[in-house]
């Protein structure tokens, strides 16, 4: 691939510095306009070799990079046709962040089906930018292998969840089938390779709502896996996770993600999610009454302080209980880019101080899962 000879310049559409500094990883950026994507390579040809295209020039790509870099405006058919023309090369690329013009859950959704391993808003800061693309030795010494089965396991698992999100978003049918299936890959993960680097990997790929869906995932089938639960009781648990939040789907990104406290009118539109989700999911084939349960009740409490239904004691199921221990420890360790991430150990401790609302003994066996597994 010919490169621009400046860093400023640029050559039929493309973008690029030159290659003298070998020892600096390539990165190749993709944008649907030449303000984009010399933006873009300003930011990271301080620290990376960088070489850019317009979508709409003919991709001359000969070199695998380390990373590509997409900024383009999705709900664009042309974007997404042009994309879509690169879709071999781009599949050879481990990392591929996709900067969002408009960052709704169908628009998510179509980056995830394009091939995204993260989706970040186009407004992203150059620090946030530059982090993501940080070459992953952000994690105990796992093979290159490893990592990758890692991350297809969070690809599989986040394409399954923004389907998710736009089946209900559209009004199409859901994939019940592959989302059960993204549960058994994040399953098979946790028990080979444990929680720990599932919850690192998430967090070096997904930000907001959907990273929340996939951290309560793995924290719920660890609990369940701690717990010594057989095959069909663990199915239970990651279906149930999976589908936990799909009525969120219906309420604003702009809210879900919300940097600051709730309004009154806010929170109120947030606790309608496990009704929206429970009335999307009951007339689907292949959703059991267990999981139907555990989607609307998930956010109640024993002591019948929750939502929607205000249950409390018996009336609130096994999977409930452990599901709802599972989402308030992932929400309270989810990595935000507005506050800093909560220890383990210290969101542990919260758990403890909610007496009366959880169930003491599940608490108490959570704790290997939230401390040392």
């Amino acid at each position: 691939m010919q490169h621009a000879r400046t860093t400023s310049g640029s050559v039929n559409g493309e973008v690029g510095i030159p290659r003298t500094a070998t020892a600096r990883p390539f990165l190749h950026v993709l944008a649907d306009t030449s303000d984009k994507l010399s933006g873009i390579c300003s930011i990271l040809q301080e620290r990376f070799t960088v070489a850019g295209e317009r979508l709409d020039a003919d991709s001359r790509l000969s070199q695998t990079p380390a990373a590509i870099v997409i900024r383009a405006e999705l709900r664009d058919v042309d974007n997404i046709a042009a994309i879509k023309r690169r879709a071999g090369k781009l599949a050879k690329v481990r990392k591929r962040i996709f900067l969002l013009e408009h960052t709704s859950h169908v628009c998510i959704s179509q980056a995830y089906a394009l091939g995204a391993t993260l989706v970040l808003p186009s407004t992203v800061g150059r620090t946030k930018l530059l982090a993501a693309l940080a070459d992953p030795a952000d994690g105990p010494s796992a093979s290159s292998g490893d990592t990758l089965q890692s991350d297809n396991a969070v690809e599989t698992a986040a394409t399954a969840t923004a389907s998710m999100f736009t089946a209900v978003t559209l009004g199409q049918p859901l994939d019940i089938d592959g989302t059960k299936e993204a549960g058994r890959q994040i399953a098979d993960r946790i028990t080979r390779h444990g929680l720990t680097e599932w919850l690192m990997t998430v967090r070096r790929h997904h930000e907001g709502t959907y990273q929340h869906c996939l951290l309560v995932t793995g924290v719920t089938i660890d609990f369940g896996l701690s717990l010594g639960v057989g095959r069909a009781d663990l199915e239970r648990l990651y279906t149930a996770a999976m589908f936990h939040d799909i009525g969120k789907a219906q309420i604003p990104l702009a809210i879900l993600d919300k940097a600051g406290r709730l309004d009154a009118a806010e929170r109120a539109l947030i606790e309608t999610h496990p009704t929206a989700g429970y009335a999307f999911l009951k007339d689907h084939d292949g959703i059991s009454p267990e999981i139907l349960d555990a989607v609307r009740h998930h956010h109640e409490y024993l002591d019948g302080s929750g939502y929607p239904d205000a249950l409390c004691g018996e009336s609130i199921g096994d999977i409930v209980r452990i599901l709802t221990i599972s989402d308030i420890f992932a929400a309270l360790i989810e990595h935000r880019h507005y506050k800093p991430t909560m220890p383990r150990a210290e969101a542990y401790d919260v758990l403890c101080g909610m007496t009366g609302k959880l169930e003491k003994a599940l608490v108490r066996s959570f704790k290997q899962v939230a401390l040392t597994r």
